[in-house]
């Protein structure tokens, strides 16, 4: 089972992939981890999902992440009374709190932090700004506004408010119970939706714990002013291009797109790149050129993993999704170009004996080449400092936390496996060439370096790096 690639796979599971054996032949194909989306589906449908995946993990003996995505707060318009109307360009469009049904002149918006938040001259985007307004004249429990590009719009459509950091917590009421539903049931990582600052990830955090590892999607524009801090304080990203494309010009997502990823590669946080990615398989057994290249740039920058969502939850072709992504990957991961673009964005470490020790692990594999690299980590952060370095050779990170090893399951070039505590320093090699050989990435003769942190079992101690030599057993 051991992957041939470094990037990792995000595949939702929806409709067409909620069978134990389809979920079985998308991780054969390449999934490492899986996402529930809890915008769609009841906690039931989740959990027999997530029961299916913790089945395949003890039968293929390898840890799979599980990615609970939160729904966050859905701002929309109520109902109108014949279901549906047509904005002209030009016209005057009332939003308020009245929940009576709209008609082409006026709709209901029962929202009021969304009136405490907008001024003359606010842009409102309706149904992922295929209509958008300008608001002419507000007041707390209204807005009059005036269509500046028409179009249907119809009951439950979304609103975006660009530019706007509304005061509303990124958390709702269901988003709180869905939470507790999987924290309960062990998932991995939890995907905090409609961050806009810093503070959404805080009040996360207390709710999660040390549970679940906490992941900041990144989709509202006023997150991004906030970038560093955000980063700072949650445990990965997620790079939400569709939404961020909603509220900001599309000609900017790329740039934005390469920032962030360059933000968490500096930090040393696992990023995710979203949305799209290839779309045309939703329907279609093949990808766009287009997307093939889309997918390529993401792993030439260096992204920890790349997703699929309407691919691999309710399209046609889920399986050919997963092996086209796996394939362009391994491609790309060849071509000696993505190592010279991977060293050219590497950042200086920050002056700490864990990346003093992680830089110095650069250094070495680049002139030893080994096979592989071995961690030992008890919470996960020697080999995230590890991978930050983006090294040659793949790393197996042994940790006694079953949990450690799925959340690690995120990581660029991580091969995690649950391990006991090693007793000391000759039992710490002993084990880490044995697992290197067992798994298949290691044979006789070949090297291998160990980072670890003394005494074993403390987070955050990493200073320990050792070179080790894969003998021939003695006779």
């Amino acid at each position: 089972m051991k992957r041939q690639r470094n990037a990792k796979i995000v595949a939702t599971l929806g409709p067409t992939s909620s069978e134990k054996s389809i979920i079985r032949q998308l991780f054969d194909a390449g999934a490492d981890v899986f996402r529930l989306n809890f915008s769609h589906g009841t906690q039931a449908d989740h959990l027999r999902r997530l029961s299916a995946i913790r089945e395949i993990e003890a039968e293929v003996g390898k840890p799979i992440a599980v990615l609970l995505d939160l729904q966050g707060p859905k701002i929309r318009l109520g109902k109108f009374e014949e279901g549906a109307v047509f904005l002209e360009v030009g016209q005057k469009f009332r939003l308020d709190l009245d929940p009576t049904p709209g008609d082409a002149h006026r709709a209901p918006l029962l929202h009021p932090e969304i009136f405490a938040a907008i001024e003359k001259g606010s842009e409102l985007l309706l149904d992922d700004g295929k209509v958008r307004l300008l608001v002419e004249e507000r007041d707390r429990d209204h807005a009059l506004t005036v269509v500046m590009v028409g179009g249907r719009i119809s009951d439950r459509k979304g609103v975006n408010v660009p530019g706007v950091i509304l005061p509303i917590s990124a958390l709702t009421q269901k988003d709180r119970e869905d939470l507790a539903f999987g924290l309960e049931h062990g998932v991995d990582w939890v995907a905090l939706s409609f961050v806009q600052r810093p503070e959404d990830i805080d009040e996360a955090r207390q709710l999660i714990g040390d549970k679940a590892w906490v992941m900041a999607k990144l989709e509202k524009p006023s997150a991004i002013d906030f970038l560093t801090e955000i980063v700072q304080r949650c445990d990965g990203i997620m790079v939400a291009r569709g939404d961020l494309g909603v509220e900001l010009p599309a000609e900017k997502i790329p740039e934005l797109q390469r920032r962030i990823v360059r933000a968490c590669r500096d930090a040393g946080k696992p990023v995710i790149v979203a949305t799209q990615m290839l779309e045309s398989m939703i329907s279609s057994p093949v990808p766009t050129r287009a997307e093939t290249s889309d997918v390529a740039g993401a792993i030439y920058s260096g992204a920890d993993a790349v997703m699929l969502s309407a691919e691999s939850a309710s399209g046609q072709f889920p399986l050919e999704a997963v092996s086209v992504m796996n394939k362009i990957i391994e491609q790309v991961e060849r071509d000696p170009e993505c190592r010279v673009q991977i060293d050219a964005t590497h950042t200086k470490a920050l002056s700490t004996t864990a990346d003093a020790i992680c830089s110095a692990l650069r250094s070495v594999v680049h002139v030893i080449e080994p096979k592989v690299t071995v961690t030992y980590t008890s919470s996960g952060f020697t080999t995230l400092r590890a991978a930050r370095e983006r090294i040659s050779s793949p790393i197996i990170a042994m940790s006694p936390s079953d949990k450690v090893c799925r959340q690690l399951a995120l990581a660029w070039g991580v091969h995690a496996r649950p391990y006991r505590n090693a007793r000391d320093v000759d039992d710490m090699i002993g084990s880490a060439l044995e697992v290197a050989q067992r798994e298949g990435f290691a044979s006789e003769g070949d090297a291998i370096v160990i980072a670890a942190g003394l005494p074993f079992g403390q987070s955050g101690t990493t200073n320990l790096l050792h070179i080790a030599k894969l003998e021939a057993p003695s006779s």
